[in-house]
């Protein structure tokens, strides 16, 4: 009984809207701030969810190297990460974080798209050539060849302990 009582309240709960809609808060899309782009956006359970990138700046140290701010936004919550993307031919990378964990994706931009891969390359692509934000990096392999990556190098993610909260 308890089981099914707590999955009541969890039910509950997911489809409960979301606090903004009560009036006491703002609507995450009319958060968003100047400058996002945006790379995906679909209806979720509750309202949209939607992600996207921003303020990106150049590393004055090291060439290839940027700093931005990705944009997580679901229905009743937004969560806001700096990240660093290396644009390099050579070792294409996303660093990200879950606040937890640090994640470092070595990249292959102009090889296969999966779902694993996908919004690294969407993040990556963004951030590395903004004209072909939001483009689906499947259809970027012949651009990719032609700025000069090979498409061959080998994915790989290390995953490093975060700050202790």
């Amino acid at each position: 009984m308890l089981t099914r009582t707590l999955a009541l309240v969890a039910l509950a709960a997911l489809l409960a809207p979301p606090v903004w809609a009560e009036g006491g808060g703002v609507r995450p899309e009319d958060a968003r701030p100047p400058g996002l782009i945006l790379l995906e956006e679909r209806p979720g359970l509750g309202g949209k969810q939607a992600f996207g990138i921003y303020g990106a700046v150049a590393d004055p140290a090291n060439p290839g190297l940027w700093r931005i701010k990705f944009w997580d936004e679901q229905p009743n919550n937004v969560q806001v990460r700096s990240e660093t993307i290396r644009c390099t031919p050579e070792a294409p990378l996303r660093v990200t974080s879950n606040g937890f964990t640090f994640f470092v994706r070595t990249l292959n931009p102009g090889g296969a798209i999966t779902p694993a891969n996908r919004i690294d390359q969407l993040v990556w692509w963004a951030t590395c050539f903004p004209e072909q934000a939001g483009k689906d990096p499947a259809g970027l392999a012949a651009l990719a060849r032609q700025l000069g990556y090979s498409g061959t190098l080998r994915e790989s993610e290390q995953a490093l302990p975060g700050p202790p909260r």
